[in-house]
């Protein structure tokens, strides 16, 4: 009776869990947009309800007790094809069972064990990948905008940082969702629907903005900077949590990243919309770029409404208007109509 009393709060804890809304918490979009697995994987229905309930138990219940996941399924044949051996040997004396027995098992353990290492050394390589970018981008970035450093290798600095990024986003994206399932317009519209709402795909639209563009703005960098710092802290905290230079250097620094990315959000968020406004302010310049102007202003209406970026650029436009209506309606009311117009079509 203790037992069943022991688990019954776990049960109801896992039926929570099952019952939440994901798709309307941005905190999921976000979480699963990070999460580095196969894209085979990504589309079994097992894998996903493990890592809602991982993302149940960071962020609405620490108390879950979330299970391993199981093996790969390429281990399930192996382990059902080990018992014929034994079942064959059983006419044989007890000595010899034993000793079949455990040979057999210890080939089934071999032979299960060996399809997940590859599983991990295929994830291991692409979270090395990602952070191996990440890495060499956050040094990049930090050249580009330290003051001491000469123009010409801060310029190239500066546009290598957006390529390094604009690369490691569309490799998520290849892993994570792969290429279209045909190359006519109806799979590619599909492809396309389920890959725009990702923060993988509004960066690499972010960075080719900048990249290709001759105003060099290193106010820019604060969002890639706040990536590349969230991507490196992850893994080193998943990877070397146990070394000595990791423990005496590094975990202060990775342990307050990962305990205030809702922070690297809020100031990546307002940075965009800020980049946006001088990017207005730069079309009463000689290096004026129209387009580049109309394409950021579309990506900022995207930010604004996709899962993964919309609570954090909500609530940043909310505080914009709280503070500026009111000087509107005071000094420059003739500005009511224009405003009124384009908050329609933003808000479509």
């Amino acid at each position: 009776m203790s037992g069943g009393e022991g688990e019954d709060p776990q049960k109801l804890k896992r039926i929570a869990a099952a019952a939440y809304d994901y798709d309307n918490d941005p905190r999921w979009a976000d979480y699963w947009s990070n999460v580095l697995i196969p894209p085979h994987l990504a589309s079994r229905n097992d894998v996903v309800d493990h890592f809602k309930r991982k993302f149940y138990q960071r962020y609405i219940d620490p108390d879950l007790i979330v299970e391993p996941m199981s093996t790969s399924s390429s281990s399930q044949p192996s382990r059902t094809a080990a018992p014929p051996p034994q079942s064959s040997s059983s006419a044989t004396p007890n000595s010899n069972t034993r000793q079949r027995g455990s040979g057999s098992s210890s080939r089934t353990s071999g032979a299960s064990t060996t399809p997940p290492s590859n599983s991990t050394s295929l994830r291991w390589d692409r979270q090395t990948f990602q952070f191996s970018v990440n890495a060499w981008v956050f040094v990049v970035a930090v050249l580009a905008i330290f003051p001491l450093v000469p123009k010409n290798l801060s310029n190239r600095a500066y546009r290598l940082s957006f390529l390094g990024t604009a690369c490691s986003s569309l490799y998520s994206l290849y892993s994570l969702y792969g290429k279209p399932r045909a190359w006519n317009m109806q799979a590619l519209q599909v492809w396309f629907q389920s890959v725009i709402v990702t923060k993988d795909f509004i960066y690499s639209i972010y960075c080719l903005t900048f990249v290709s563009s001759q105003l060099c703005l290193k106010f820019a960098l604060i969002p890639i900077l706040c990536r590349a710092l969230e991507h490196v802290a992850k893994f080193l905290r998943g990877n070397f949590s146990r070394s000595n230079l990791y423990m005496k250097y590094l975990e202060e620094p990775c342990v307050w990243v990962e305990s205030n990315t809702t922070t690297l959000s809020i100031l990546s968020s307002q940075a965009e919309i800020g980049l946006g406004f001088l990017l207005i302010i730069s079309l009463f310049s000689w290096q004026r770029n129209i387009i580049q102007a109309f394409m950021y202003w579309q990506l900022l209406k995207l930010m604004y409404h996709a899962p993964a970026t919309a609570s954090y650029h909500q609530s940043a436009w909310a505080t914009i208007g709280r503070n500026v209506n009111p000087l509107i309606q005071r000094y420059a009311p003739f500005l009511n109509g224009p405003l009124s117009a384009i908050q329609r079509w933003w808000l479509r």
